[in-house]
């Protein structure tokens, strides 16, 4: 596999993790030239997953996308890159359970999925993603939001 940062083609695994019963493999590398780390993932060609949207498109997962909303909910809290990738992980191997049969997930369940993993690791992580999620407009959803996390503490 080619080094993201210098090219090289010599690599080592360090670390090999299966990920969605077995239908995926994750691999941790090290280049031999530079040094440099990467993850690199292998997965058997299936039918593509889909996520349906709310007005019915449909569009290919993209981990990315769920990637992107985790680090920028988890910004400037204490947790690490691999705790990160792990939940994203987690999220990416309970959608495509989820939606198994058919090949597709609604964007809706999806981004719930996200909540709940989120909640579960933090809670002010839980409410940054929710008021984008959710589209907040005003303080007093922000409030509602936060007082329904005081009640399921309980």
């Amino acid at each position: 596999m080619r080094c993201p940062h210098c090219g090289n083609f010599d690599d080592k695994v360090i670390e090999s993790r299966t990920l969605a019963n077995g239908e995926a493999i994750r691999r941790r590398r090290e280049c031999n030239g530079c040094g440099y780390r990467f993850t690199s993932y292998e997965r058997t060609e299936d039918k593509q997953f889909m996520v349906v949207k709310r007005d019915g498109r449909r569009e290919p997962f993209d981990r990315l996308k769920i990637e992107k909303g985790v680090y920028r909910a988890l910004e400037k809290r204490p947790f690490s890159s691999m705790q990160i990738e792990s939940l994203v992980n987690d999220i990416e191997d309970r959608a495509e359970i989820l939606g198994r049969s058919s090949h597709e997930i609604s964007s809706r369940d999806l981004g719930e999925l996200v909540l709940k993993k989120i909640g579960e690791l933090d809670r002010v992580a839980y409410i940054r993603f929710a008021s984008v999620y959710r589209h907040f407009e005003n303080p007093e959803e922000f409030i509602r939001e936060i007082q329904k996390l005081g009640t399921e503490e309980k």
